[in-house]
């Protein structure tokens, strides 16, 4: 079979759309629960703990299947894994829609599996079939990510009103199988494993590499933030003094602020081998708009679009070290398991220590200032993974 390079321009287009289709899976399925928290609390009698899980499981999925997921593609073919993926995902949405609260909490589960193997998989698909465009594309499906999040986000609370919660997240439903539709044509281009994808061989390699625990740590300090803020933002806004309605459309003008730099990443980044200053930048806009929210919080709106576009640049940044920092598909499958093991670890453990530490201080004060603190950490993350290095070199 010959490399997609020579495929023909339309099955080139169809590839790209498949891609920008499967991202945005990666990120709505899960964002759209937290709005409906307090019905779903109401039907099942749930208590705190047990309404965060279903913000929780899905980063713990992503963390314990990122590994794997490598491994399932080198067996399977990154199309066919990938295509599963999507099933998984579908039959999650599905599942988390029935009115039981096991079937809930074990949609939610499946949710996070799947997504976890596109998150995986797709900066190693890009590497392999699109060497030379891995910052335009990290980009464009950074941004569908980000569109297909704030959507969801914005659509699912009046959709509960007239479906019901659980009608309103069986419309996501649409997402997956759009994605399905338009993937089936590539399980029969590369019937055969992806030889390159990698092998248990690199992680030695990986965990011995300083410059692949960089990207990892960049990755990883900008999940935790972006996920404390994504599980949190409209509580610290309403103790703030805003209303509950003014802090859920806050809530969505962040996660659409992470799409606009998908717009403009790319031409900044093109043919430029060292991303430093790129990396940096972002952090610390994590880090300004963080201490904003702390210090100035009547300026709200102006925070969540700074710390939207600054999680979103980390998140393109960091997907685009992947393969900016690697030799070949095989190490950057390798390394993105590595990274977003790591990182979703944290990124799990990090809304729920916060929230605690929240309910021992009663207050948003030290939790905000210690997340800043995580910005700042990825910003000198970001000058040490944005250098023109790659592993083994």
């Amino acid at each position: 079979m010959h490399p997609v390079s020579y495929r023909s321009p339309n099955g080139r287009t169809l590839m790209l759309i498949g891609i920008l289709l499967i991202a945005a899976n990666l990120r709505a399925p899960i964002t759209a629960m937290p709005p409906l928290l307090a019905p779903i609390q109401a039907d099942f009698g749930l208590g705190t703990t047990a309404a965060g899980a279903l913000t929780t499981l899905p980063l713990l999925a992503f963390a314990l299947l990122s590994p794997i997921s490598a491994l399932l593609a080198r067996r399977y073919g990154l199309e066919r894994t990938l295509f599963t993926a999507l099933m998984v995902i579908a039959l999650g949405i599905g599942l988390r829609s029935v009115s039981a609260v096991s079937c809930l909490y074990a949609g939610t589960v499946l949710i996070g599996m799947g997504i976890a193997a596109g998150n995986v998989l797709l900066p190693s698909l890009i590497k392999r079939d699109f060497p030379n465009n891995i910052a335009a594309l990290t980009g464009a499906y950074a941004l569908a990510m980000g569109i297909a999040a704030a959507l969801g986000s914005a659509a699912v609370v009046p959709l509960a009103k007239s479906l019901g919660w659980g009608g309103a997240l069986a419309t996501f439903l649409i997402l997956p199988l759009a994605a399905l539709a338009v993937w089936i044509p590539q399980l029969g281009t590369r019937a055969a494993p992806a030889s390159s994808t990698p092998t248990p061989l690199y992680r030695g390699e990986l965990l011995r590499s300083a410059l692949a625990w960089q990207v990892t740590l960049f990755l990883g300090l900008n999940s935790v933030v972006f996920y404390v803020a994504i599980g949190w933002l409209p509580s610290i806004l309403t103790d703030a003094g805003l209303s509950p309605a003014e802090a859920g459309s806050l809530h969505g003008v962040l996660q659409l602020a992470t799409a606009i730099p998908g717009l403009l990443l790319a031409p900044m980044l093109r043919g430029r081998r060292d991303q430093r200053l790129p990396a940096a930048a972002a952090a610390s806009l994590s880090f300004v708009a963080l201490m904003g929210f702390l210090l100035a919080p009547q300026f709200a709106l102006v925070w969540s679009i700074v710390f939207g576009c600054g999680t979103g640049a980390g998140i393109i940044l960091g997907l685009s070290f992947i393969g900016l920092r690697t030799e070949n598909a095989g190490q950057a499958a390798a390394l993105s398991g590595m990274s977003q093991f790591i990182g979703y670890l944290l990124a799990a453990i990090g809304p729920v220590a916060v929230g605690a530490l929240r309910d021992s201080l009663g207050s948003w004060q030290v939790p905000l200032g210690l997340c800043a603190a995580l910005a700042l950490m990825a910003a000198i993350m970001g000058l040490l993974a944005g250098r023109n290095l790659r592993i083994g070199t």
